[in-house]
């Protein structure tokens, strides 16, 4: 899936952005008319996703203040916040015997363990026992017992929601001063998470157990291969991993020089990516394997996915190694260094979009970018209730899934079969000098909108209503979830149809010009212009020289500033 679909769509994203040197809504508004909708929709889904993935920082930033402590918080059942259930995980204790032991109990306890589940506390897991790590997370983190759903958000969590301030305001200062500011501090940002990825590799692979985790980890069970989601589960972690869809691909490739090599970045960032992602399995289940060594439970019954690896499984299992506090702080600052780098990105697509479509946001884009960070944070405050994790989840599953899938399947038609894949290889070898391969036009015109179709498909056959540990969303909180979804969607065929309205002339006059792309409109009026006077057409000629050739940055800059030009 990333060779089919993860790659060539991070590429032709990259070249687009470097070629038209503009934010998503300018860029898709030249290139195709028709189909400018595609720049709203996507900066509308990075808008969504951003309203709740600072949370994630927020309580990531709330583990490292917590990891200042000889004894971890979640290592221990005595705090108020544990319940009768809560089962310490200690590393040096074999829990075999005691969980074949409580597992004969169950019988006799089980209608108590329900009625303690019915009052509000966590659900348990098989032998009816909680970690001290997840009743911390849903008790301590989340509180997610004083809520009863997500009609019921309860007070606010200021602690979190301090936290959360905090990020903001981090945020801020990176970015409001434009792309120079946040280039800098990504250089810590991005760089800083493979420091401590090295030094948690080598630890956890001296860990015992290690090497049991790794074996599961490296050997694949081929039976699932047959299975269609098998095949939607790798095309939607590679599509998310390399980030087409938001924005974000478009946004800072606008700022490369127009002669930039952007087929090999987009070689070498996909590798890179993909090479990290491979790496970072090893991190993480040579840590399963200890904790399935050390609890006496095999590696499925530890492992699990979404918050709860990040937030439940691997801080018990660092509580446990000696120097925990040491573990868990560089833990949860590479945490913090990774959300904070993605959620750059995702602003960094809306500020660059809206500044290139409306010049007066980047002329004033510190107001315009403290104006949007207060209203992230406001919105924000909604996740950081007490039943927060429900909104939280709500706009994590409808926020950017199909929306996203159906934005970049609208792109990969409007280039190459409107644009035209011809046209945009020729665009691609102005700009490094060469026509990408067949491949590469065969994967965009058809094995790329069929990877689209397909996930898009088989995803909405086997939609399931929204649900969380056993509480299952009502049916107005899924339709509020789909009105999200489709927000953004219906960006594209809105703004096609007020392109055809207000567009002069008979429909198919219109339907001509609207899938003209901009530089030939350009060149019409230049053509036309330069009867009636060569000076002109001179002039334009230079405009649009000056257009190309210049950087972006610099291109603002003069904007910002006339008395410059």
């Amino acid at each position: 899936m990333l060779v089919v679909g993860g790659i060539p769509l991070f590429y032709m994203e990259l070249a687009l952005g470097q070629f038209n040197r503009k934010g998503a809504i300018t860029c898709w508004g030249r290139l195709v008319p028709l189909f400018k909708g595609i720049g709203y929709a996507v900066v509308l889904i990075a808008f969504y996703v951003d309203f709740y993935y600072n949370v994630i920082i927020a309580w990531s930033l709330r583990y490292f203040f917590a990891s200042f402590s000889t004894m971890l918080p979640w290592t221990t059942c005595d705090n108020p916040w544990n319940t009768p259930l809560c089962r310490e995980f200690d590393a040096n204790v074999s829990y075999a015997l005691e969980d074949a032991m409580t597992s004969e109990m169950n019988e006799n306890i089980g209608n108590v363990t329900r009625f303690l589940i019915d009052q509000g506390s966590d659900t348990a897991v098989a032998d009816n026992h909680t970690s001290a790590a997840h009743e911390y997370f849903n008790r301590a983190i989340l509180e997610l017992h004083e809520s009863e759903g997500l009609h019921d958000l309860g007070a606010i969590k200021w602690d979190i929601a301090l936290c959360l301030l905090v990020v903001y305001l981090v945020c801020y200062f990176s970015l409001w001063k434009g792309i120079s500011t946040s280039g800098k501090v990504v250089w810590f940002t991005a760089l800083f998470p493979y420091a401590v990825l090295l030094i948690l590799l080598i630890r956890g692979v001296t860990l015992p157990g290690s090497t049991e985790g790794i074996r599961y980890y490296l050997s694949p069970n081929f039976t699932a291969i047959t299975k269609a989601e098998v095949w939607v589960d790798a095309a939607t972690q590679v599509f998310f991993s390399l980030g087409p869809g938001f924005g974000v691909l478009l946004a800072y490739a606008s700022y490369n020089k127009y002669h930039n090599n952007v087929y090999k970045d987009a070689l070498l960032t996909s590798l890179i990516n993909s090479a990290t992602s491979f790496v970072a399995g090893f991190v993480i289940f040579s840590v399963l394997g200890y904790m399935a060594h050390a609890s006496g439970k095999s590696i499925q019954d530890v492992a699990t996915e979404g918050p709860g690896l990040v937030f439940i499984v691997y801080p018990a299992a660092i509580a446990t190694m000696p120097g925990s506090m040491f573990w868990a702080l560089i833990f949860f600052m590479m945490l913090l260094t990774l959300g904070l780098d993605s959620s750059f990105g995702g602003s960094e697509a809306i500020i660059t979009a809206l500044s290139d479509e409306f010049p007066i946001i980047g002329n004033n884009r510190e107001i315009f970018v403290a104006c949007l960070f207060t209203l992230y944070f406001v919105v924000g405050l909604a996740s950081c209730s007490q039943g927060g994790f429900y909104f939280f989840h709500l706009l994590d599953r409808y926020a950017a899934g199909y929306s996203m899938l159906f934005a970049v399947l609208a792109e990969t038609i409007a280039v190459s079969w409107i644009y035209g894949t011809d046209r945009f290889c020729a665009d691609i070898k102005d700009m490094i000098g060469f026509r990408p391969g067949i491949y590469w036009r065969v994967c965009w015109k058809f094995v790329a909108p069929l990877f689209l179709m397909f996930i898009i498909v088989y995803g909405l056959m086997g939609y399931e209503p929204l649900s969380y540990e056993g509480y299952v969303y009502p049916v107005w909180a899924n339709v509020l979830g789909w009105l999200i979804a489709c927000s953004s969607i219906v960006m594209i065929p809105g703004m096609a149809i007020y392109k055809i309205c207000t567009t002069p002339g008979s429909f198919v006059q219109r339907l001509k010009i609207l899938t003209t792309p901009w530089r030939d409109t350009q060149h019409q009026r230049n053509d036309l212009s330069s009867v009636a006077n060569g000076a002109i057409r001179r002039s334009f000629l230079a405009e649009q020289d000056f257009e190309i050739t210049k950087d972006h940055e610099l291109t603002k800059e003069q904007t910002e500033n006339p008395s410059t030009t």
